[in-house]
């Protein structure tokens, strides 16, 4: 969950000091926490709904508390606490950062423009930027299955999304359920006859306060979320406490493992289908490890064993007490948490429920925010508005298409339901199947990322999963009584990423398949065949290596260019953020006096593109940079050779419109040559950088041809910069089978005529941007 501008702070650093970590942990308890305190407002009147008949005894109830203290420990605690949270991605964690982490050690990565120089990248790898290879046998045979198959690409590659679209449904879910639970203590303040007609339109309202408010951004108020949680936390661990001591002391005995043994002997099929509502009080463990960036390891792992843990366990325990002293209530079975409040304070708790309701909505809301921009960023989700909410922290952001239509469908489910039975079937199968997937994606990690042994991670897979697909079978036997929600919405939203993620590789296809040669481009000359006009042509393209067809297109056609043409590639990469220094990767296309140059800005899942203003300058930086950095001698030697693109690594570290970062001569040619590919990438000498003013220096060691072609910069960029956007689109062949026809003509081509083009091309002014169409047959 993206949840940064809340508390105000970047990612931490790996060596804090307990200053540090106190606060750090202080401030998750209302980010990370908030939809897992306030499970035990559901947890109980789910369980008890109708899968367990009254009983005189007390085996059911201590039963049900065995499972949820057991389920407490062995998943969020043990899994996540102390296993998941060190498989992170430079400090990133979620779903998608364990499949970066795997498409970094093994070649399964489903973004098409993949390049060499992309693994040489600080964050590359979780080792200090270090490439660490597979050591065991087992871990070396799996990387080369994984790497020889492509359907097992393809089924790693569903496995993410299906967890990914499984959050997406949570974030439906989570605020329909615990706003509606938070809402139903007027149950005991009420007639039954007048509650029913209230507590809806009351659920409503506050959900569409909550959703009306995304676009304000939670930064004003975020400083409130831990003093909510906390309070709440206070609150149901001192009910539960007063529970234990008043009415049932020697509740603690429900603890031991025999009574969930009890439990099922005699339940039976009855509290096998229980269990999807025992598995209610694990909801929202999966926070812990999603915002791991936000924070730190020892941080989350600290608020949650010292403060979210046991406040948890009395909570349940106290309910448990309260309810084996009231066997002769039908009632206190089906209400659930507020029956076991005192009298006197139910009203101030049911204020205090309904704001940690809201905070636990609030990052739940948020946190689909994030992996909707993830997705985006890796390709797998059509490009929708991304609006950052402050302007200090760029952490913040809100999406309103997102925002709609999970406010829509909260609204329809719950008016649609009515009732936390079926909300908690419907939310308790999709957060069984994100900790599934996390599960499976974990034992690979184990071998090969963490070089373990398979046994280990057959092991792990085996523990967990076994109690996982427990809960996962006793929620999809609900699968008619709300379970159909989430898989629903899930399959919606899983047509749409791999539709949309398809339609974007055959589109990257058919670009390299259709690209002109340097041939063509050296038969025009210095001048392209065309007139050559003041100012810098930025052509947008997919392609990382050679020269788009779209240029081809628009030179035949219009009888004159600018005098510098730059071919810009926007491009994701598998790690979370990319260093500023290493942002751009630039290079000639054909000889130095054709003035055309490209530029690769290479960023991660969780960077934040630059407004127009800035970026432009980055951009004429880097290439001044090149150009002053470039060495001739290494050029001739080289052009001997191939006609490869070479690219240089340049920073974007000033801020200056007039600096420039230039580096030191020295280094070995051979070096920067790079190995053969379909792409030559080349580092710059990593040498000491000073910076300059963008103006031509008079200094002995800046040739004449290098000051020419600066000053043609110069020039070009204070004559102004026009944007080609190129358009490809791609259609079906005449004779495709009906799935390609469909997917291809009908879904892509909806999506991206109903979908947003790229966010950068929104800034440039449209007098200054020029739309050139290619259509393509796959």
């Amino acid at each position: 969950m993206d949840l940064e501008s809340v508390i105000g702070i970047h990612p931490v650093k790996k060596k804090d000091s307990w200053k540090t970590v106190l606060t750090l942990a202080y401030q998750s308890l209302g980010i990370v926490y908030g939809d897992l305190s306030t499970s035990p407002l559901y947890v109980y009147k789910s369980t008890f709904a109708e899968d367990i008949q009254h009983s005189d005894t007390n085996e059911e109830i201590y039963g049900v508390l065995s499972f949820v203290f057991w389920t407490l420990t062995l998943i969020p605690l043990v899994k996540y606490v102390f296993i998941v949270l060190r498989a992170n991605d430079n400090g990133e964690g979620g779903t998608f950062a364990l499949y970066s982490l795997l498409c970094r050690h093994a070649r399964v990565s489903s973004l098409p423009n993949c390049q060499v120089a992309d693994q040489d990248l600080s964050e590359y790898n979780t080792k200090d930027g270090v490439v660490s290879p597979t050591k065991t046998t087992a871990g070396l045979t799996l990387k080369s299955t994984l790497e020889k198959y492509r359907v097992l690409q393809t089924v790693l590659l569903v496995l993410a999304l299906i967890g990914t679209c499984m959050v997406i449904g949570d974030g439906v879910l989570t605020p329909a359920i615990s706003v509606f639970s938070a809402v139903s203590g007027l149950e005991l303040s009420m007639h039954k006859e007048q509650h029913r007609y209230v507590e809806v339109p009351v659920a409503c309202a506050v959900l569409i306060f909550l959703f009306a408010l995304q676009h304000y951004g939670t930064h004003k108020v975020g400083f409130l979320f831990a003093p909510i949680v906390i309070t709440w936390l206070f609150c149901i661990s001192a009910i539960g406490v007063y529970n234990i001591i008043h009415w049932n002391p020697h509740v603690y005995q429900a603890l031991s493992p025999y009574y969930m043994y009890k439990f099922l002997k005699k339940t039976q099929r009855g509290g096998w289908m229980s269990l999807g509502g025992i598995l209610l009080c694990i909801t929202g463990s999966e926070a812990m490890f999603a915002d791991l960036g936000h924070f730190s390891q020892l941080s989350i792992q600290i608020a949650f064993t010292f403060v979210v843990y046991p406040s948890l366990i009395l909570a349940y325990m106290g309910q448990a007490a309260y309810l084996s002293m009231h066997h002769d209530l039908e009632t206190d079975y089906r209400i659930g948490f507020y029956v076991s409040v005192p009298e006197k304070i139910r009203w101030p708790v049911l204020a205090i429920a309904i704001l940690a309701a809201v905070v636990g909505s609030q990052a739940v809301i948020t946190g689909t925010f994030s992996i909707i921009k993830q997705c985006t960023a890796l390709g797998c989700f059509p490009k929708v508005k991304i609006v950052h909410t402050s302007s200090k922290v760029h952490g913040q952001i809100y999406i309103p298409e997102i925002n709609w239509t999970l406010m829509l469908l909260c609204l329809s489910v719950t008016i649609g339901f009515r009732d936390t039975k079926r909300m908690g079937n419907a939310s308790g199968l999709a957060v069984i199947t994100v900790m599934l997937v996390t599960t499976c994606l974990m034992s690979l990690v184990m071998v090969l990322c963490w070089h373990k042994s398979i046994f280990l991670a057959i092991c792990f897979i085996f523990f967990f999963g076994s109690i996982e697909a427990l809960y996962f079978s006793a929620s999809l036997i609900k699968f008619r009584e709300g379970a159909w929600v989430p898989v629903a919405l899930s399959f919606i939203f899983l047509v749409v990423m791999y539709v949309w993620h398809y339609g974007t590789q055959k589109k990257y296809e058919s670009d390299v398949q259709n690209k002109v040669s340097i041939n063509w481009l050296l038969g025009l000359g210095p001048n392209l065949g065309i007139v050559r006009v003041r100012g810098i042509g930025l052509i947008h393209t997919e392609l990382v290596s050679g020269i788009p067809a779209v240029f081809s297109h628009f030179v035949t056609n219009l009888p004159a260019f600018h005098q510098v043409v730059v071919f810009l590639c926007v491009k994701s990469v598998p790690v979370p953020h990319v260093r500023p220094e290493e942002r751009f990767l630039v290079g000639r296309v054909g000889p130095k006096e054709y003035r055309l140059y490209r530029c690769i800005a290479r960023y991660g899942y969780h960077d934040i593109h630059k407004d127009d203003l800035e970026f432009e300058k980055d951009l004429v930086r880097s290439i001044a940079e090149f150009i002053r950095s470039e060495r001739p001698e290494c050029d001739m030697r080289l052009e001997e050779s191939e006609s490869d693109e070479k690219m240089t690594v340049v920073g974007t570290a000033s801020s200056n419109l007039k600096g420039i970062r230039l580096s030191e001569d020295g280094g070995d040619c051979s070096e920067r040559a790079g190995t053969s590919a379909e792409l030559q990438e080349i580092r710059s000498p990593k040498k000491v950088r000073k910076r300059v003013r963008f103006v031509l220096p008079e200094s002995p060691r800046i040739d004449r041809e290098t000051q020419k072609e600066l000053q043609e910069l110069m020039e070009a960029r204070e004559a102004g910069m026009a944007f080609i956007l190129g358009h490809s689109y791609v259609r079906a062949k005449s004779g495709s089978g009906f799935m390609k026809r469909l997917v291809i003509n009908i879904g892509y081509d909806f999506l991206r005529r109903n979908f947003r083009g790229p966010s950068y091309a929104l800034s440039f002014p449209h007098a200054s941007t020029l739309e050139v169409g290619m259509v393509y047959h796959v």
